[in-house]
């Protein structure tokens, strides 16, 4: 049982690191992108991005450790942070991308 959570935990770091690298390069993507249209698009993906290490965090900060009372709470809060930038970062994604694809045509 605790080479598996030894796993889990390896993995999550992993993901962690992969989704804040991710955060970065389209961050610096965004900032350097003459175009309106791809800035929001890369500045999207970049939410998506930290969504995605935010949850991770929680998750590790949630499951991976034994439970107190500041862990848990401190968990929950990057949850719901990492969730709404999820959910933000996929609305402007399709924003930005359909008026991209109506741009081209």
């Amino acid at each position: 049982m605790e080479q598996i959570m030894q796993s889990i935990l390896w993995g999550l770091v992993l993901l962690i690191c992969l989704t804040s690298g991710l955060s970065v390069f389209y961050s610096i993507r965004s900032r350097r992108s003459s175009h309106a249209g791809y800035r929001g698009l890369y500045a999207a993906r970049t939410n998506i991005c930290m969504g995605f290490m935010l949850v991770f965090i929680a998750l590790i900060q949630m499951f991976m450790f034994e439970g107190s009372t500041v862990r848990v709470i401190v968990g929950a809060v990057l949850l719901v942070l990492g969730a709404f930038n999820l959910f933000a970062g996929l609305r402007n994604h399709g924003h930005f991308q359909r008026h991209l694809s109506a741009e081209q045509k």
